[in-house]
């Protein structure tokens, strides 16, 4: 019996904190009030065939995301490491965002830091990554990120 409850007091907390965890869609970065200005599934209404080549810097963050525990699935650029591990990325909602010009709004924009190093060979899909969400505007030489990512492990995408 003891041991089952000294098995109880060490998991539960590790239970509680893997529910405390975000799942969000890139729409749930953006503002409600500014929800207007993207697509349903989130994605940010651009047109490609315009002269347009600056990143449009509308747009708001949402403040009250600012800690917590997430879980984003996206896409990754690259910015940091070497040949076997990634250590900073920038993650965006749609393949070739920030390659392909004009990047989306910095509230679809995060840059990721990865201590640890992600796994160069997980990163060419869609991925989950999941860590803890800042609201800090990060500027690269790409684009403008509107939130910070403190990236704990990289999952694959499952939908």
């Amino acid at each position: 019996m003891k041991k089952l409850l000294l098995l109880l007091a060490t998991c539960l907390p590790l239970l509680a904190q893997a529910n405390d965890t975000l799942t969000l869609d890139w729409i749930d970065l953006i503002p409600e009030a500014e929800r207007k200005m993207f697509a349903q599934n989130g994605m940010p209404m651009i047109d490609h065939n315009s002269d347009v080549t600056q990143q449009n810097l509308v747009g708001n963050i949402r403040a009250e995301l600012n800690n917590s525990q997430v879980k984003i699935p996206g896409f990754v650029i690259p910015l940091e490491g070497d040949a076997n591990t990634v250590t900073e990325f920038l993650l965006v909602p749609f393949f070739g965002a920030c390659i392909h010009v004009p990047p989306p709004p910095p509230n679809q924009i995060v840059y990721v830091k990865f201590e640890a190093g992600a796994p160069v060979q997980e990163l060419w899909d869609v991925v989950y990554v999941v860590g803890t969400l800042k609201t800090q505007t990060v500027s690269h030489d790409i684009a403008q990120a509107g939130y910070l990512l403190e990236g704990v492990s990289i999952e694959p995408y499952d939908e």
